[in-house]
């Protein structure tokens, strides 16, 4: 852990911010949150544990799921002639930034009572900050599915299986801990949980019933998976599931008057945190969170070669006052 930045004990920094807030950390303006942890000496750094020069693309095909989940509509794709007869256009319709693999920004989800990230009007943010300086850095794998596996505590992703299995902060730090990998300041974090090959097995008909009402694993719900996540001191987090967390957050099994009543006391972090993980991790902690990362090839070859750290190059689009991006993100071993 960071001499120089406050645990999750301490935050926030300033006695007038939200409890279990970022917010000040890096400034009264800052749009990067945990972002700011990546830096030039970060970017060598990632650069020295590139081993065998294997390229891993973490990208989702644009395509999948298929249908997309939550109730995201699917994108059309045309190939538009020119009028030169010799050359082609893309052409995207209904393309959702968040139907397929991702990065959630500042303004996908913001606190009910405190607002955007940093407090900041939510006009304010956009992935374009983070396009403008670029995701660089060391990333380090916590193949928690390989783990529970081999600790008899399979992850289930079936349709009747225990799909309401929750990965704990134990179950991640004791993941990394058995890889004899040390997370550092600005690292940027991938879990593996398993639900894309679960997902990949499914036939057509099953998975437009799944994409209507999903459940999978994903990490728990809670201020304890809030802290563990900020005393990490992560620049960011991806995982191979749709939401990180598991799914459904305990909110989303509410019916609408407890919901509102729950929200209602969510300026308590550790509510906020047990009601949807995201309500702790992007408005008040400034985490950004990575979603439908494939994780398969790259997890294959760190548990071959004992290594779990790598370098991970991301590109967000630079799209002014964007919700979300595609991570165009690699990982190099």
């Amino acid at each position: 852990m960071s001499a120089t930045l406050p645990s999750y004990a301490e935050l926030p920094v300033r006695p007038e911010l939200p409890n279990g807030s970022s917010w000040g950390v890096w400034g009264d303006d800052d749009h990067l949150g945990c972002l700011n942890l990546l830096s030039a000496e970060g970017a060598k750094r990632a650069a020295l544990t590139v081993r065998t020069g294997h390229v891993h693309p973490l990208n989702l095909e644009l395509e999948l799921p298929d249908p997309p989940l939550f109730g995201r509509p699917a994108f059309g794709h045309e190939v538009a002639s020119r009028p030169s007869g010799i050359s082609c256009d893309d052409m995207l319709h209904g393309w959702n930034t968040q139907s397929s693999s991702q990065w959630d920004g500042f303004r996908h989800v913001r606190s009910a009572i405190h607002g955007a990230y940093n407090g900041l009007p939510e006009a304010e943010h956009g992935v374009h900050h983070w396009a403008r300086k670029g995701i660089v850095g060391r990333g380090v794998l916590a193949d928690v599915a390989r783990w529970r596996a081999d600790q008899g505590r399979p992850i289930h992703g079936g349709i009747t299986d225990v799909i309401t299995d929750v990965i704990t902060p134990n179950d991640l730090l004791q993941t990394l801990s058995a890889q004899n990998i040390l997370v550092e300041t600005g690292d940027i974090l991938l879990i593996r949980t398993g639900w894309l090959p679960f997902y990949r097995a499914l036939s057509p008909e099953v998975r437009s019933t799944y994409a209507a009402d999903p459940a999978f694993v994903g990490l728990e719900a809670s201020e304890a998976m809030a802290a563990c996540l900020w005393d990490l001191h992560i620049s960011c987090i991806g995982c191979d599931n749709p939401a990180v967390e598991s799914w459904p957050p305990p909110m989303y099994a509410m019916t609408d008057e407890d919901r509102v009543a729950a929200l209602a006391d969510s300026a308590d972090p550790a509510v906020a945190a047990s009601l949807f993980l995201h309500l702790s991790l992007l408005p008040l902690l400034g985490l950004p969170l990575g979603e439908l990362f494939d994780l398969e090839s790259l997890a294959d070859e760190c548990h071959t070669t004992r290594t779990y750290d790598f370098m991970v190059t991301s590109a967000p689009l630079n799209l002014l006052n964007g919700v979300a991006t595609p991570p165009n993100i690699l990982a190099i071993c």
